[in-house]
């Protein structure tokens, strides 16, 4: 089975691992109907959301990015450029298509702000990672827990509303959606199908 929880030492000494599959910006409405294609016939995907960081108190979050991933392609989406639409929406409330992220109520608040929507088919590894004994609840630990191998952290306070992202910010946006991923398949060994 799987540890509790694990210390930031022990984590240390893991290997770093990044997502190493295609990543696709999606930053006009033709990409979005390309992406939405590809996602459309997936059981399931890693997510994850992106906003401009806060650094005083009682100022908004604005979600600028959303992260879709499977195990080999990674969709950066850019809805600070294209907007948070209808597309997107349907995926959002498509039951069909589980959509593994980790600690996304906040991100779920923070988009119903920008367009109403009823959320179907999310599973938050905070509350999914309970039913197997692991009490450690970040994304970084339950990756080190479930994946053994650590991931940075370092682009997190990036500003995702730049007209363009470095590679770093690439990799990691789409780092933090494809373990969401790949922890939910580890989890579900022999019962999920790529």
């Amino acid at each position: 089975m799987f540890a509790e929880n694990i210390k930031g030492e022990e984590i240390n000494l893991l290997v770093c691992r990044s997502f190493d599959g295609e990543i696709i910006i999606v930053d006009t409405l033709e990409k979005l109907d390309a992406a939405v294609k590809y996602l459309q016939n997936q059981l399931y995907l890693g997510f994850d959301a992106e906003a401009r960081p806060r650094f005083t108190k009682g100022s908004k979050r604005r979600i600028s990015l959303l992260q879709f991933a499977t195990g080999a392609k990674a969709f950066l989406i850019r809805i600070d450029i294209i907007g948070f639409n209808k597309q997107i929406i349907d995926i959002f409330e498509n039951k069909e298509i589980l959509k593994i992220g980790s600690g996304i109520v906040d991100d779920m608040h923070a988009l119903g702000k920008m367009k109403r929507f009823i959320p179907a088919g999310f599973v938050d590894l905070q509350d999914y990672t309970k039913a197997f004994g692991i009490k450690d609840n970040s994304l970084r630990k339950i990756t080190a827990i479930v994946l053994g191998f650590r991931i940075s952290k370092s682009q997190r306070l990036s500003n995702w509303s730049k007209n363009e992202y470095t590679n770093a910010q690439k990799r990691y946006a789409a780092t933090d959606a494809w373990v969401c991923y790949e922890i939910y398949k580890r989890l579900n060994k022999g019962n999920t199908t790529d």
